[in-house]
């Protein structure tokens, strides 16, 4: 006897699976996400502790065990997304699909190539599935803000590096000749090190100016690199206003017809409404 199908072509048990793996507000799907957050933070962990050296000494062959069975596991879950999916082969090609996929090769991997040991940090993306599950994805059209916003400012952007990189090329050449060796400035490429560290404030320390005459142009440096760094930071805020205005006003009132408002707007609309017929 042939198996119920639904109106898609499937099984009831796909439907069903369907229901549970793709579908969170289901009381099935609520708990599957709730184990799967489990487990994908489970398994970062081991991957985690699996590169301190001394963990790995003491407990390599226990999670090697756990993280086979997290890989297991995991396979199961793509394999089963693969045949409740209603497309199968868009589920394979998509973001998500692509790093289900990457979080469970590196491991059948290393078992025919020892030599991509170290490929197996790819694991590291299943925290990507976070957002899926927690339905994070959503948010990330908001992201185009922020997109829009880099693409605009880009070649402000270029000009900007352009200029602090012939800047920090300079000032280290400087450098180089005022302090030279004897003190630590070894090389120009050592010394336009030292004008990045300075210029971006993070003053590593490890090379620094002793003459007097070194230290009045690295006071300099120190002093313009603060106004340096908020150069970007003005543009991109400037380049994320002008984009935010553009998204608001492609926006149409549906209460009023009229550009520049959001929903809310209706819904203001509606409470005046309903004021007036009750006065």
């Amino acid at each position: 006897m042939d198996s119920a199908v639904d109106g898609h072509g499937r099984a009831n048990w796909q439907e069903t699976l369907h229901r549970i793996i793709f579908e969170a507000e289901t009381p099935g799907g609520k708990g599957f996400d709730v184990i799967l957050i489990l487990a994908i933070a489970a398994s970062v962990a081991v991957v985690m502790f699996d590169s301190v050296n001394s963990v790995r000494n003491d407990y390599g062959d226990l999670l090697y065990y756990i993280e086979w069975m997290f890989t297991l596991l995991f396979s199961v879950e793509y394999i089963l997304r693969l045949f409740c999916a209603l497309r199968p082969s868009a589920y394979a090609k998509s973001f998500f699909g692509l790093v289900d996929l990457l979080a469970i090769v590196p491991t059948y991997l290393s078992l025919f190539l020892p030599s991509t040991h170290y490929l197996t940090v790819i694991r590291l993306l299943r925290v990507l599935r976070v957002f899926r599950v927690l339905k994070l994805a959503q948010y990330l059209s908001e992201a185009s803000l922020l997109t829009e916003a880099l693409r605009a400012s880009r070649q402000k952007i270029t000009v900007f590096l352009v200029t602090v990189i012939t800047l920090v090329v300079i000032l280290g050449s400087l450098m180089y000749v005022i302090e030279g060796e004897e003190n630590g400035f070894t090389s120009i490429p050592h010394s336009v090190y030292w004008a990045i560290v300075t210029l971006t404030t993070v003053g590593y320390g490890d090379v620094s100016p002793q003459t007097g005459l070194g230290k009045v142009l690295a006071s300099m440096v120190m002093i313009l690199g603060y106004g340096i760094i908020a150069v970007p930071t003005g543009i991109m805020t400037a380049e994320f206003s002008m984009a935010m205005r553009q998204r608001t006003s492609s926006k149409v009132c549906p209460a009023c017809g009229a550009p520049g408002h959001d929903d809310s707007a209706a819904v203001l609309q509606d409470v005046r409404e309903k004021s007036l017929k009750t006065n």
